[in-house]
């Protein structure tokens, strides 16, 4: 497997956290990622690459994370089952343990994606490479199934995607659309969007729709007010791309929700994925496919 993944010069995000340089994509160089996913892993592991996973281990399942600790497990748990498009649930990690047997044996949930993010009493307090300095054994991890995972299979159907043709993250926007509250937790649904052109609007909701484990079919699909986006052209996370007069706008449900419930809820301690540079798993796509 080789991937050419080339990253943004800037963020396209200013304001939402206070501090732009947490926000967006980080300037890099192309590089280009070769080995198997398991090969890929180390690689992030050992920083010999850092950057957006969109494109990168096509094929294989990725996953957004939520780390918290064990009092709130099964509160959060609650909220996955009962908001399932925003957080399909892929593996639940038991305390202190730092291994996803099920999804990707040998694998470090603390060192093996991209980047992380820190909240603390519902702040953004940091952007890190790793999160072995905030490990405690009351940890318990979620993964969660990411839209990157459909990704191949929308490209395979010919249908492009902009942000992986311009090197940039998905844009992701903070929705008018409120989450089933489960305890502590509750908040407004995220969602990325994706431009498609009004003729494959169609495939696009017929390809994503078989892969419910990883948000499935599309949430919404133009006319961005109604769900409570006023600028398109300002994503909430990730960068924002350009949308053609013939395309439609089309959102899907995100697993960057939990960020936007921690902002809402304020839990104590959240660790997260940071938007875009996601967790790859050992997993296939086409295991998840549904007919």
């Amino acid at each position: 497997m080789a991937v050419t993944q080339r990253q943004p010069v800037q963020s396209s995000n200013f304001g939402l956290f206070g501090d732009s340089k947490f926000i967006g994509s980080e300037a890099m160089a192309t590089q280009t990622v070769v080995g198997t996913v398991q090969e890929v892993r180390q690689q992030i592991r050992s920083h010999a690459w850092r950057g957006i996973t969109s494109g990168v281990a096509p094929g294989h399942v990725q996953a957004n994370l939520a780390i918290l600790p064990k009092e709130l497990a099964f509160d959060f748990l609650l909220f996955c089952q009962r908001n399932p498009k925003p957080c399909p649930l892929l593996e639940v990690i038991e305390p202190g343990q730092v291994e996803p047997v099920i999804t990707s044996a040998g694998a470090d949930i603390r060192t093996d994606a991209t980047g992380y993010r820190i909240y603390e009493n519902g702040i953004f307090s940091a952007e890190v490479d790793t999160i072995e300095d905030y490990w405690r054994d009351d940890l318990v991890s979620f993964l969660l199934g990411c839209s990157f995972s459909f990704e191949a299979a929308m490209v395979d159907a010919g249908i492009p995607l902009r942000h992986q043709q311009t090197g940039n993250n998905v844009a992701m926007y903070i929705t008018n659309i409120p989450t089933t509250p489960a305890g502590i937790f509750s908040g407004p649904m995220v969602v990325s969007m994706r431009p498609i052109k009004r003729s494959q609007v169609v495939r696009a909701v017929q390809v994503t729709s078989r892969f419910p484990a990883t948000h499935g079919a599309p949430i919404h699909i133009g006319t961005p007010h109604d769900i409570g986006i006023m600028d398109i052209s300002k994503p909430d996370f990730g960068d924002a791309v350009e949308i053609k007069d013939d395309e439609e706008p089309v959102f899907w449900a995100c697993g960057v929700t939990p960020q936007a419930v921690a902002l809402n809820c304020k839990p104590p301690l959240m660790i997260t994925h940071a938007p875009g540079k996601m967790f790859i798993t050992n997993q296939r796509d086409t295991d998840y496919a549904v007919l």
